[in-house]
């Protein structure tokens, strides 16, 4: 995979989704990810606590802003059953990134090592741009890198429809999969 700098300015990662003009979608297959924001959130999770949705609320209000012009913002997220803690912590606030206008579907590690997709997170805007998401060791995210390279891009389009086209909805995850654990 061909990837430019490592680029760690907050700003940066919001302006990709205010510049693309159509399309975005993001392949997860990590089963954790430790943003400093969910840290506090997550906890209460785990602790059996309702964590709210304040510590989202700027994505939210994000993708509200940028869906409502048309644009698509699709994710397919790679989950094992049972899913792992973190997951489990995603797929419960799942139905506020749908109300706002996100299409977040799953698919099932053994089928996506099937398709063989890649072991990596990205975005791609536009099918013009691919977002590498980069993380430490311990799961904590560290930046991003982007790039236009046309036989990179291809390769992730690819990836895109092999996952999308075999990804679950939301409503049809079983209830082993949404349950709170």
């Amino acid at each position: 995979m061909e990837m430019g700098l490592l680029i760690t300015e907050p700003n940066a990662f919001q302006r990709l989704f205010e510049d693309f003009r159509h399309a975005a979608f993001k392949l997860e297959v990590r089963r954790s990810y430790g943003l400093p924001s969910e840290d506090e959130p997550f906890q209460t999770f785990l602790a059996g606590g309702d964590p709210g949705i304040e510590w989202l609320r700027s994505w939210l209000d994000l993708m509200q802003a940028e869906t409502s012009k048309g644009k698509r913002v699709e994710r397919v997220r790679v989950i094992d059953e049972p899913p792992s803690d973190y997951l489990r912590f995603e797929i419960s606030v799942t139905p506020h990134n749908l109300a706002v206008g996100e299409d977040i579907r799953y698919l099932e590690r053994d089928r996506a090592a099937e398709l063989t997709l890649p072991q990596y997170d990205f975005w791609l805007f536009d099918s013009q741009v691919v977002a590498f998401l980069h993380f430490t060791d311990d799961d904590r995210f560290m930046g991003f890198s982007t790039t236009d390279d046309p036989a990179e891009v291809l390769k992730h389009c690819q990836w895109r429809d092999a996952a999308w086209t075999r990804a679950a909805r939301f409503s049809e995850l079983p209830a082993t999969v949404t349950a709170a654990g």
